[in-house]
């Protein structure tokens, strides 16, 4: 298995953030744990699919825990480990930031 080598630390923090999903998928996740179905109702627009690979991406860099629970239907709940919750100490911020200036980011003109 090859290792990456990152030319800084923001280029290492971005590599296991990366992406449209998963930025949003840790945001849903920084409240509370949640299910599988709760987690895909609560960021529209991502298919199941998508959301699969994306929550195995993020229990593979150990953000993410995943917890299985025995029962019919059998039913699966994510949440933060300690390092998804240390990434998160440092995008709150991002999300608050963005929030305060959503307007004025919504109003540039895009291709």
């Amino acid at each position: 298995m090859k290792h990456r080598t990152y030319t800084c630390g923001l280029d290492a923090a971005l590599d296991v953030l990366g992406g449209k999903w998963k930025p949003l998928i840790l945001w849903e996740l920084h409240a509370d744990p949640l299910r599988f179905g709760e987690l895909n109702r609560a960021v529209p627009g991502i298919s199941e699919r998508v959301l699969i690979t994306q929550l195995r991406e993020l229990e593979h860099t150990g953000l993410v825990h995943r917890e299985p629970h025995p029962g019919v239907p059998p039913k699966v709940e994510y949440s933060l480990t300690d390092f998804g919750r240390s990434l998160m100490a440092a995008v709150l911020p991002l999300g608050e930031w963005g929030e305060r200036n959503r307007e004025r980011i919504e109003a540039i003109p895009r291709d």
